[in-house]
């Protein structure tokens, strides 16, 4: 499901912003304290700002390393960060027909958080739950810690914070229901949004359309 390309300018980057270590901005409601930023976070979140990418929307940004999501409205200021759980496997590219295969039987090496800039919209999923959808065709959201036999693995695995061990979902972000109902809802449930899938395997550049001439357009 496409959306329709948004055309505001962005606000200027607060100065907080720019530092390693984030604060949050009132009246945001974090439920888990700031973390420092990878540097390649860091520099997307410059770019966006710089460039005004977000096209005026509300934005997330997802560290596939640190397996960490930062939430952010359209003023660029931080509503929330929360640890996720993502796809399996490592990789940046999504299998070429996915959305023709059955979620429920995907081979390990498929289960994968593909990267980029997905422009996100709220929906409802075949459980009958809202989601963010990053790509509706590929059944790739924005989505809480699903009921089921399952659940309490995933809620400890986000309890424990560590990377390696939040590498479990089908390919989804999947996030705490507390963090998911607080921030991400608000934020991102109700309007058209992007979300930015930080790469693992390769640079950041090659997935930003307009990354190189940003960035030759601002050199000295």
């Amino acid at each position: 499901m496409g959306l329709p390309a948004l055309a505001r300018s962005a606000e200027p980057l607060p100065v907080a912003m720019t530092q390693v270590s984030l604060a949050f901005a009132e009246p945001a409601l974090p439920l888990r304290s700031p973390a420092p930023v990878s540097p390649a976070t860091a520099e997307l979140l410059s770019w966006i700002a710089h460039t005004g990418n977000h096209a005026g929307a509300p934005y997330v940004v997802v560290d596939k390393r640190q397996a960490r999501v930062w939430v952010f409205d359209a003023q660029h200021r931080l509503r929330g960060a929360s640890p996720v759980l993502l796809g399996l496997s490592v990789g940046d590219h999504e299998v070429a027909d996915i959305a023709q295969r059955d979620v429920t039987r995907l081979a390990k090496g498929a289960r994968i958080t593909p990267a980029g800039r997905f422009a996100s919209e709220p929906g409802i999923n075949l459980q009958g739950e809202d989601v963010v959808w990053l790509d509706y065709a590929a059944g790739l959201a924005l989505h809480r810690v699903r009921p089921g036999p399952a659940q309490a693995s995933r809620l400890q695995r986000l309890a424990a914070e560590v990377a390696t061990a939040q590498r479990v979902s089908m390919g989804c972000v999947v996030l705490p229901v507390a963090f998911y109902e607080a921030v991400v809802r608000p934020v991102l449930g109700q309007e058209a949004g992007v979300v930015y899938v930080l790469p693992e395997l390769s640079a950041l550049q090659a997935w930003l359309p307009g990354w190189a001439s940003a960035h030759t357009a601002r050199a000295p």
